[in-house]
């Protein structure tokens, strides 16, 4: 019943704001008034009959705070540390540019993304490419025992020459 009235008080409203140009000259250039909306229901139309009882209401509200010596982090300690192996470092300048580079490379590279992204097409075709990649990959690698343990192989062999123990 409500349902029919909103609708037929959205109708009245709708046809009466119909458009604001009368000749036909004008009519292509002619705008049309937006209906208005119908009023806000208040949240009170929408409350339920159940409600909690103020005790259990406050209950679970209450947030306890516990101090623990174990989970603080000490940032005298952490300074220290850092400091050390700072001292520790004999040429700075290369760390210092490197950390400099670094910087400048992922600053390029989020500005090389947003040109790419604001190209219409590429975002989505570049979606697939990846899509393919992971459907190749896990074809490859994952779905087999036997390609699974060659995969390890790999890795092992990628961080031992990364450690430069081979």
């Amino acid at each position: 019943m409500a349902t029919i009235a909103a609708a037929s008080t959205y109708t009245a409203i709708f046809t009466t704001h119909l458009p604001l140009c009368s000749t036909a000259k004008t009519a292509s250039f002619c705008r049309f008034a937006l209906p208005y909306l119908p009023p806000r229901v208040s949240a009170s139309a929408f409350s339920t009959s159940f409600k909690f009882p103020e005790s259990k209401r406050s209950s679970l509200l209450q947030v306890k705070a516990s101090s623990s010596e174990e989970s603080s982090i000490d940032t005298s300690e952490f300074l220290t540390e850092l400091k050390e192996k700072w001292d520790a470092i004999e040429d700075k300048t290369t760390v210092l540019l490197y950390g400099g580079g670094a910087i400048v490379a992922v600053w390029l590279s989020s500005i090389l993304v947003g040109a790419i992204n604001s190209v219409p097409l590429l975002p989505k075709v570049l979606e697939l490419v990846g899509l393919g990649y992971t459907g190749w990959f896990v074809y490859r690698y994952l779905l087999f025992k036997s390609s699974r343990k060659e995969l390890a192989e790999d890795i092992e062999e990628l961080k031992k020459k990364v450690a430069g123990t081979e």
